[in-house]
């Protein structure tokens, strides 16, 4: 694993987070067209609506500094969440505030300086460059874009310092996309993120792309551009175990829903949530037969129709007949970590 600066060395939390999510919910609509949606039941016709459920009611901050992580199965929707902050997806409802600035009612003008203060990393670094440009003209475009008195020269200079801050020898800038590497590739994405100067960057499942040993290269290089240039980051991932590595904090999403946040070490020190544990309990570990892997019973509740209750039930070996009827919250089980549980809330797990 990587060895380079540890993100929690520079985490401080302060009174007020750089971000603040609250209530967030996104609905994908899966009805169609009029005729679509009209369905033949009990004798007549009936209009009927179905929506996918991707992230439901989410509310969490980032304070200024830190790497919050977010973990959880496939599908449970960590991506749209992140998609939802940066503003690629719209929001069904909820609030994102900025540095205390609501993002949801501001028109394309009042945006446009927020633009340049988040940036998102992908997790196919490929897909996510033009492959008509070269490294140059990818990296000139955004400065042009945002930074219009720079002139040519001005341009040049940002753009060969960026290269070489993330490792990519500036005389390659002429390059395309198809003759670099994956993690040259990758590299070159991260400096696309930072040209700008964010305070604030989602990398989505950065590493995941890419071979073992280039990982630990990458991740070092994100946490280094973080300490030099003290960024704050959502990270997100489903390796645990750089999880361990980066996270200052770590949030624990299952179906759209946060069900779980707690300080990485105190998170993997003691899970609360059942669910957490069993995540915990499959990393591979040597030297042992992992004996203490919690297998989950049971199939994943559909997202287009959840369960009214917690939507863990149908897996949860401890179960009772509150979580089928009554959804969790989430809330403060010590000063630092919350779960929505309500067998934790009760001191019973």
């Amino acid at each position: 694993m990587a060895t380079g600066f540890n993100s929690k060395q520079i985490f401080h939390r302060s009174s007020q987070p750089l971000i603040e999510i609250h209530n967030l919910q996104k609905k994908f609509d899966l009805h169609g067209d009029f005729l679509d949606q009209l369905q033949w039941k009990n004798g007549k016709i009936i209009r009927q609506y179905e929506y996918i459920h991707a992230v439901n009611f989410v509310s969490f901050d980032i304070f200024h500094g830190e790497t919050l992580c977010v973990v959880g199965e496939s599908g449970c929707g960590k991506s749209t969440l992140g998609r939802l902050i940066i503003g690629l997806l719209k929001p069904t409802s909820g609030e994102i505030k900025f540095d205390g600035q609501s993002l949801g009612n501001m028109n394309r003008a009042k945006m446009f300086p927020f633009r340049k203060k988040m940036q998102m990393i992908f997790q196919n670094p490929y897909s996510s460059l033009n492959p008509r440009k070269t490294i140059y003209k990818t990296l000139e475009e955004p400065l042009k874009f945002h930074f219009p008195k720079l002139n040519r020269l001005q341009r040049e200079e940002q753009i060969n310092e960026v290269m070489r801050s993330v490792g990519v020898d500036p005389s390659w800038r002429d390059r395309y996309p198809h003759e670099f590497s994956g993690g040259q590739r990758q590299r070159i994405s991260i400096a696309r993120a930072i040209i700008l100067q964010p305070e604030f960057i989602i990398a989505d499942e950065p590493i995941s792309a890419l071979d073992v040993s280039i990982q630990a290269q990458v991740l070092n290089l994100l946490m280094d551009t973080q300490a030099q240039r003290k960024l704050t980051y959502l990270f997100i991932t489903h390796d645990l175990s750089v999880v361990q590595h980066i996270g200052s904090r770590v949030l624990v999403m299952y179906l759209g829903a946060v069900y779980e946040l707690a300080p990485t070490k105190q998170l993997f020190d003691n899970p609360r949530h059942p669910y957490t544990k069993a995540l915990l309990s499959a990393i591979p570990k040597l030297d042992t037969n992992n004996s203490g892997h919690i297998k989950l019973q049971g199939e994943v509740p559909t997202p287009v129709n959840l369960p009214s209750g917690c939507y863990f039930f149908s897996r949860c070996r401890h179960a009772v007949d509150i979580c089928k009827n009554i959804r969790p919250q989430l809330k403060n089980v010590d000063p630092q970590t919350m779960v929505a549980c309500h067998l934790v809330e009760a001191g019973k797990l």
